[in-house]
């Protein structure tokens, strides 16, 4: 089996996370072989993770050089790996599906294609790419989605609806794991964040997307209260050589905090490997996006039983939480709504504890790794039983 990914261990992507985790419990019944993309051109070629094998096409994102060469360095990693796997499953659709989808068909192998992104992996947006794109797109054998919100564009451009089934996104409900008594405060001083007020926090790339200017505006309300003020932390990337927008929106978030009399709330912490102590840590998850999939942040959250507040989005977060039930969900966009959700959950412990345990129990009965695996299971082998 070959797993495509946009970015792998030990740099973040949500397909990368759901590879890693899924082929890790599946190997025993499955032989993984990973093949990425990488920013960090200092990681080696080829290296072993959780006893899997990954390939790596290394990228300098600042070399024009680099990424002239990276599709004939994919192109041989290609050829490479193909002759010794029965099937490719790649997360998600960019200009690299192209080659993988000529190269798959030159050694007849099947292709899933797992919709991860709103807008991106949907039919209009890669039709635009050009007819190469297109061909790409639809020559896949089968298509799995993450949310209903990614199937509904793939129907109605007139795709077939017997090639695209829902497998969600899922999370380790060990690793995120509720808090103990008196866990969060030593949390705190771990991540050297401050203890004397409650936390909020926000986790995800600094994209106009994924609107952390709306949280903190909606954050910002709060302040003046002493019942509703609490810390701010961000938690993302922000380079832009990497993200559409990234540090600029960073910077526009520190100098209006700095200017508000609030700067020293406010923090901006880089990606981690340990997100799932910051989870535990926080008093409150919020998700203002203007767009996603299905969000693995969201169910990570809702795992460690943060009362989580995201905004709605249909057929994705509204799949999630039932509002008022196992979290909050507001308009997307609306300042005031989100405040007015913040400070319920600031203010009120008993319903911030009851919505933090409803979530927990959501992820251990719908998004758990277990079920996803054996979702991607049932994919693999309705595809090569069809042959």
């Amino acid at each position: 089996m070959l797993l495509v990914t946009g970015a792998y261990f030990p740099e973040f992507s949500s397909g990368g996370l759901q590879s890693q985790a899924v082929s890790r419990l599946l190997k025993d019944r499955v032989e993984f072989v990973v093949l990425t993309t990488a920013t960090d051109i200092t990681l080696p070629s080829h290296a072993l993770v959780d006893g899997i094998r990954v390939s790596r096409v290394g990228i300098d994102v600042n070399s024009r050089w680099s990424a002239a060469t990276a599709a004939w360095r994919m192109l041989r990693e290609l050829m490479g790996l193909m002759p010794r796997v029965d099937l490719v499953h790649v997360q998600g659709f960019s200009s690299k599906n192209i080659l993988i989808s000529f190269v798959a068909k030159l050694f007849r192998r099947p292709v899933i294609l797992h919709l991860q992104t709103s807008k991106h992996d949907e039919p209009a947006a890669i039709a635009a790419q050009g007819r190469l794109a297109w061909w790409a797109f639809t020559s896949a054998d089968l298509y799995l989605s993450v949310s209903r919100s990614l199937m509904t564009p793939y129907l109605e451009s007139g795709l077939p609806a017997a090639k695209i089934r829902l497998a969600p996104n899922g999370v380790d409900p060990v690793r995120f794991t509720p808090p103990r008594a008196g866990e969060r405060r030593q949390l705190r001083a771990q991540l050297g964040l401050p203890v004397d007020r409650p936390l909020t926090l926000f986790v995800g790339v600094m994209s106009r997307d994924k609107q952390p200017a709306v949280l903190f505006q909606a954050w910002l309300r709060l302040q003046a209260d002493p019942a509703t003020a609490s810390t701010l932390v961000f938690v993302g990337a922000t380079n832009p050589a990497l993200f559409e927008l990234g540090e600029r929106v960073a910077e526009g978030l520190r100098g209006e905090a700095d200017r508000s009399g609030f700067g020293d709330r406010v923090l901006f912490v880089p990606p981690t490997a340990q997100i799932q102590d910051y989870f535990r840590a926080a008093d409150v998850f919020a998700m203002p996006s203007a767009r996603e999939g299905l969000p693995i942040v969201l169910l990570e959250a809702m795992a460690c039983g943060v009362p989580a507040v995201a905004s709605r989005l249909p057929g994705s977060t509204d799949t999630i939480i039932a509002s008022e039930e196992n979290g909050l969900l507001v308009p997307t966009g609306d300042v005031q709504a989100l405040a007015e959700a913040l400070a319920f959950v600031l203010t009120n412990p008993d319903e911030a504890a009851r919505l933090g345990a409803a979530g927990r129990q959501t992820v251990e009965e719908r998004y758990s790794f277990s079920r996803v695996a054996d979702q991607w299971m049932t994919a693999y082998r309705d595809v090569l039983g069809a042959l």
